[in-house]
């Protein structure tokens, strides 16, 4: 995700606290007096859940929040939607702050702006699959007429069409997953929050799931908080991650970053066994395209451009906006030329031209750049940079990664 910082604030944690027992404000003081989450527990047997978190979430995006078992992370997301009272602190959504509303404005709130997913399905095992998508649409009072077909669609939209009628022992552990991910969707929230949504899951049938809500969101746009105790699935998910220990944020960072400038030694510690190819994508590892040959260009132009840059071949782009055409060889171009060719447009071979997206992830690219170079190319086509193997290997030398490509 790009330039977050213009981007509009749909959720901000300011000061956040969440103490379990008797008078916990006692506990909230004592931790701004710089005491431990142990000595407050062993002193006043108070349990601190949440340590003073602050941070935003912007529209569209996925921030995730990961942490060992009790780092609070689970505890935090609760709060969002005050499932958990907190102690101290706000939470605002919309310019709403969560901390304020009576229980009927919170009760609209959360019908109009959560869709929360969690770990255990939570699905109703007397209720067909159908049933348990339309259980939010029907506890809002909407007629069964106008939520059938929007829960419909919330299935068809993770991958269950046709199995309305079923009931959930009929299927798999993936399968209950995408009925209480279609469940959260059939609201229509603002807000999707997942807690360990994943973790029950065999690794594949996780891997898939990840895989689908990372291209589900692509579709709907929505703006999610997902929680998680694994490393990778945090690298994979997370637009930035948040890190936590012992009920406080030790860092806030993009994937990349988190790897490749921790906080401090916890975070080192995390993060030592993590293979940063995992994040790198295209657009961190590519160079300029420079230089290109235009499809204007006659084949004795090319072949000059490639002898320059001392070059066997060459990405032909279209002048205007430099739409990429395709490559075209050293051979091929000098082919034509001693046959007066003029131009090299019918020479220029799009079959051979490898490319991916700028956000291709580099561990996947490395089989493609042993031979010609790979080219990074936008939505619309346009030609963004290059990547060749000696470009990989710097880039992961540069943050004291070994190649072994």
């Amino acid at each position: 995700m790009e330039q977050t910082q213009e981007r509009k604030v749909k959720i901000r944690i300011e000061n956040l606290y969440k103490v379990f027992g008797r008078n916990p404000q006692r506990a909230v003081e004592m931790l701004k007096n710089g005491k431990t989450k142990d000595e407050i527990l062993k002193k006043s047997k108070l349990a601190v859940g949440v340590a003073d978190a602050s941070f935003d979430v912007y529209e569209g995006e996925t921030v995730v929040v990961m942490g060992l078992s009790g780092s609070g992370k689970s505890t935090l997301i609760r709060c969002v939607n005050r499932l958990m009272e907190p102690t101290a602190g706000k939470i605002i959504v919309d310019d709403i702050d969560v901390t304020t509303l009576d229980q009927d404005g919170l009760r609209k709130l959360r019908r109009k702006k959560f869709g929360m997913v969690f770990q255990s399905f939570a699905l109703f095992p007397h209720k067909t699959v159908l049933e348990n998508v339309e259980f939010g649409l029907e506890i809002q009072g909407v007629d069964p007429e106008e939520r059938r077909p929007k829960c419909e669609e919330a299935l068809q939209q993770v991958g269950l069409k046709g199995w309305g009628e079923y009931y959930p022992a009929n299927l798999s552990g993936g399968m209950k997953q995408r009925v209480g991910l279609a469940r959260a969707l059939a609201v229509d929230p603002d807000i999707l929050l997942m807690d360990e949504a994943f973790s029950a899951l065999d690794p594949l049938i996780r891997t898939d799931m990840q895989d689908e809500l990372i291209a589900l969101e692509e579709r709907v746009q929505k703006t999610i908080l997902f929680i998680t105790h694994d490393l990778d699935e945090a690298l994979k998910m997370g637009d930035r991650i948040v890190l936590m220990k012992d009920g406080a944020i030790v860092q806030i960072g993009t994937p990349e970053e988190i790897l490749t400038r921790p906080a401090d030694d916890y975070v080192s510690k995390f993060v030592e066994n993590v293979d940063i190819t995992k994040v790198l994508v295209a657009s961190d590892v590519m160079k300029k395209p420079s230089p290109v040959a235009f499809v204007k260009d006659g084949p004795r132009t090319a072949l000059r451009k490639m002898k320059e840059a001392g070059m066997s071949g060459i990405f032909v782009v279209r002048a205007s906006n430099w739409e990429l055409v395709g490559h075209l060889t050293a051979e091929r171009a000098a082919d034509a030329a001693r046959h007066g060719d003029k131009w090299i447009d019918h020479i220029t071979s799009a079959d051979e031209c490898a490319t991916v997206p700028m956000d291709q992830p580099v561990r996947s690219i490395f089989a493609m750049v042993s031979g010609n170079p790979v080219a990074v190319v936008d939505e619309a086509g346009i030609l963004k940079g290059v990547i060749v193997r000696g470009s990989v290997i710097a880039a992961l030398s540069e943050r004291g990664e070994e190649a072994n490509v």
